[in-house]
């Protein structure tokens, strides 16, 4: 079985060296000037395109246009997957852009360089079938297996609404503290701690994914508007209280 991974940038590099661990040939392309990680030769994109599972490590905002760009010339018994934080726009997009006997499976690897930099045994890893399931969709949810992943699966609505109320939230009180310029100190309380590992996990990654995450989930208006309210509750009964005094 050959793998393609169609991105090598921060995520992309290190999601085809996870995914080389498996006995899989890995090969990668990357539209930009990248070194491949050990075991994942790096290939020119018409050899990626034509993998038996090819996987986009591309960002949320660029899947669209890159699917509009290669879509034609993709193998016609290739397996197309995306590994987008989100997943209602990303699978309309390859309904959309791919032809209809080109095999798709959304999926959604919940861990990045950081948090799988000391192995992905027991992470989640989300499959939302676009296809009709068949032996191609157990091949490869049985591959992850093989790699240790848990594997939830799930409709593309309930993955972003559960998402933009934890990995949205996530991501938006970590760029919160970072912009208020939070920083390790000597007295720090666990809880406090925490909140840096926060801070540090969600401001290494690209400030694109910031913004997509919260542009591209349907839901995340939702979360934010409700996060809002709940601060602006929590800031009244504060002011209530020091009104007594």
């Amino acid at each position: 079985m050959t793998i393609g991974v169609y991105g090598l940038g921060r995520f992309g590099s290190f999601f085809s060296s996870v995914l080389s661990r498996g006995g899989a040939e890995v090969i990668a392309y990357s539209r930009s000037a990248h070194s491949s990680p050990e075991n994942v030769a790096l290939k020119n994109e018409d050899e990626v395109l034509s993998a038996d599972y090819l996987f986009f490590c591309v960002s949320i905002s660029s899947f669209e246009e890159v699917l509009k760009k290669v879509g034609s010339r993709i193998g016609p018994e290739t397996v197309v997957l995306d590994t987008c934080s989100v997943k209602t726009y990303p699978a309309k997009w390859m309904r959309a852009n791919l032809p209809e006997n080109v095999y798709k499976i959304a999926t959604h690897p919940m861990f990045g360089p950081d948090s799988g930099r000391d192995g992905v045994k027991g992470l989640p890893i989300v499959m939302c079938p676009i296809s009709l399931k068949d032996e191609r969709y157990e091949r490869i949810r049985e591959y992850f297996i093989s790699l240790g992943l848990n594997v939830l699966e799930m409709s593309e609505r309930k993955h972003d609404e559960e998402a933009a109320y934890s990995q949205g939230v996530t991501h938006f009180v970590g760029r919160v503290l970072n912009e208020m310029g939070m920083k390790p100190t000597e007295i720090a309380t666990n809880g406090y701690k925490s909140l840096m590992t926060i801070v540090d996990q969600t401001c290494n990654d690209p400030l694109q994914l910031f913004y997509d995450l919260q542009r591209f989930n349907p839901y995340a208006k939702e979360m934010r508007l409700s996060l809002q309210v709940a601060i602006e509750k929590i800031l009244n009964r504060l002011a209530e209280e020091e009104d007594r005094f």
